[in-house]
């Protein structure tokens, strides 16, 4: 990454962005951690998950923002290498940890038979992972035609996932209560739509955009993308569980006092 190809407002916008990226992380997972006992017991390890993804993201952030102000001086009125190089794998490191989590959330508070949850966690966990392992040569190569390639390899685990959360879970979707299928379903295509944005973002680079245009546009859509995938989806976890402890609340026979 040529970070003097960056203008003063370039690198302040990105590292403004990092720093709105770590806040609504940390936030959230303070949230969802001090909810956590206004769910039922069956859907708390669900929301404890989506509590760790924020909080893996919100230290993630710290350390590229972190990193990202180690790697310019900005005193003389420009940008200028330190000579210490943009820790970019920060992000992949982030990424192959919190992604199989956000997909093992969705599957835990939908509440699946034991075999059925242990099976799909499993499967779409690991080809989460493979489609981040794949994507990270092509991040930090030089070379577009590089780049193109890994794009390509990491496309067909995620293409995988898309058809499991659509074709897939389909049969366990329709199983759920109607007070929280929209929400579920909403959720899918959310995980769905926000991840689609990575590999748009990842283009970027190989359509055009070059110098700081490219670096900006790259770094802040990664952020956005984040947010989107890990805070907002994690929102919607979080009602659903809500919901469907309110549910077999209201469901559950009372006891007779006699």
């Amino acid at each position: 990454m040529e970070i003097e190809a960056l203008s003063i407002g370039q690198f302040s916008f990105v590292q403004n962005a990092y720093s709105f990226g770590f806040a609504v992380m940390a936030a959230a997972t303070l949230f969802f951690w001090l909810m956590k006992s206004e769910i039922a017991p069956a859907y708390r390890l669900a929301v404890t998950i989506t509590g760790l993804v924020t909080a893996v993201a919100a230290y993630h952030y710290f350390q590229i923002m972190t990193s990202w102000g180690a790697a310019a001086d900005i005193t003389s009125g420009e940008v200028l290498s330190t000579g210490q190089p943009f820790n970019q794998a920060y992000r992949y490191v982030d990424w192959l940890l919190t992604v199989p989590l956000l997909l093992i959330e969705l599957i835990l508070v939908m509440r699946l038979s034991q075999q059925e949850t242990i099976k799909k966690s499993t499967v779409l966990g690991g080809a989460a992972a493979l489609m981040i392992i794949l994507g990270y040569p092509g991040e930090v190569s030089e070379t577009g035609g590089l780049r193109f390639v890994f794009w390509v390899l990491s496309m067909i685990p995620f293409v995988f996932i898309v058809h499991q959360l659509v074709v897939g879970l389909k049969g366990s979707i329709d199983s759920q209560p109607e007070s929280v299928k929209k929400l579920v379903n909403i959720s899918i295509y959310l995980v769905i739509g926000s991840w689609l944005f990575y590999p748009i973002v990842y283009l970027f680079p190989l359509v055009g955009l070059t110098g700081g245009a490219a670096i900006t546009a790259l770094e802040v859509g990664y952020t956005v993308a984040d947010i989107v995938a890990k805070a907002v989806f994690g929102v919607f976890i979080f009602m659903i569980a809500v919901r469907k402890s309110k549910l077999e609340a209201e469901t559950k026979p009372v006891s007779d006092p006699s």
